[in-house]
């Protein structure tokens, strides 16, 4: 049972507008209006890529980032609601990103 079957139990009256449209990329990833953060950071002198700010589900993001890794050939992790990136690759994540409908906004140096 989706999202669209619960509120259809919960509200059995509304009858959904024309207008709404949902926003997923041809992945299936829900893209967001806000843009998301992606920063540098070296943590134990090592660097690292922070992408953080995805609204969406956590299981979208975590898609998000096994493919971003996968692409990029390195390793990270899926942590507090963040993407980590081993190595300084903001350049290739925000074109990757851009090419799926993110909006990117580049922090830090």
């Amino acid at each position: 049972m989706d999202l669209k079957d619960q509120l259809k139990n919960l509200f059995p009256d509304h009858a959904p507008s024309s207008e709404e449209e949902t926003t997923t990329n041809e992945d299936g990833i829900w893209v967001q209006e806000a843009p998301m953060i992606c920063k540098y950071e070296k943590r134990k002198g090592k660097p690292i890529t922070i992408i953080e700010g995805y609204t969406g589900a956590d299981e979208d993001f975590k898609i998000l980032a096994k493919e971003l890794k996968t692409r990029l050939s390195v390793g990270g992790s899926f942590k507090n609601d963040s993407i980590i990136i081993q190595g300084d690759y903001r350049d290739k994540i925000m074109i990757i990103l851009k090419e799926k409908g993110f909006k990117v906004k580049r922090v830090g140096g």
